[in-house]
């Protein structure tokens, strides 16, 4: 109990003098995972749709793979990205090993599947004859697409919050491709890591509440700004339809 006291006052005094390296590591943390977030919902979003709403040759295995991929071990992808970022690797001239590239790219590797995979639950809860009343009104391609994200648009938040939210808790990967670098490559997470293994659990425990209340605040303030946005896109999807 003592050890939990001591994590919240530091938390406390660690936020309210501005801690430097707290803020500098807060901000790679957010950085970092909001852009493999994005990144990952610009493309397991439209394979999501791909794999509910359509039917092609290879369907059967790009679903087992994202499948796979929902539950694959971090430390499984930190492990095939430090051997394509390597020096003597296939990417290695890029010299990326060990940068914050590298840790978005192993946290892309991780949300991706569990967007696309959230994504095709959503799209798979349509009822069919809605779908069909958007082909009927003439919706395809990239129409379809939109107006199926609008139907789904709940189901589509949670893919992505999901896809942050394994993003930003991610360890082994970002430590196994970034190097937990003081001053370059060090999140909230390797953070904790490190506290932890010096035995240092206040500090631990205090940089464990930011990584929370950072999720969280981030979390909420992305659901409400896309819930507001659904909703005028639905609007504007009804008008189009009457």
């Amino acid at each position: 109990m003592e050890i939990l006291v001591q994590g919240f006052w530091q938390a406390l005094q660690l936020i309210l003098r501005g801690d430097p390296e707290l803020i500098q590591i807060s901000g790679r943390s957010l950085a970092v995972s909001l852009l493999a977030t994005l990144l990952s919902a610009a493309i397991g979003i439209p394979i999501g749709i791909l794999l509910a709403a359509t039917r092609f040759h290879g369907r059967a295995v790009l679903n087992v793979v994202v499948n796979t991929g929902m539950g694959l071990p971090p430390v499984v992808v930190g492990l095939v990205v430090s051997i394509l970022l390597w020096r003597s690797g296939p990417f290695g001239a890029l010299q990326l090993i060990y940068t914050p590239s590298a840790m978005v790219m192993a946290q892309l590797l991780v949300a991706l599947p569990i967007v696309a995979g959230f994504t095709r639950a959503a799209i798979e809860s349509i009822e069919e004859e809605q779908i069909d009343a958007f082909r009927v009104y003439g919706a395809a391609g990239l129409q379809l697409g939109r107006q199926l994200i609008q139907a789904a648009w709940p189901g589509v938040i949670l893919a992505v919050t999901a896809g942050f939210g394994r993003a930003i808790a991610e360890v082994g990967a970002s430590l196994m491709v970034g190097g937990n670098i003081a001053g370059q490559t060090r999140v909230l997470t390797t953070a904790i890591t490190l506290a932890t293994s010096r035995g240092e659990f206040p500090r631990a425990i205090a940089l464990g509440l930011v990584l929370l209340g950072l999720a969280f605040l981030v979390n909420i303030a992305f659901h409400w700004a896309t819930t507001r946005q659904g909703t005028l896109a639905r609007e504007i999807g009804h008008q189009q339809f009457r």
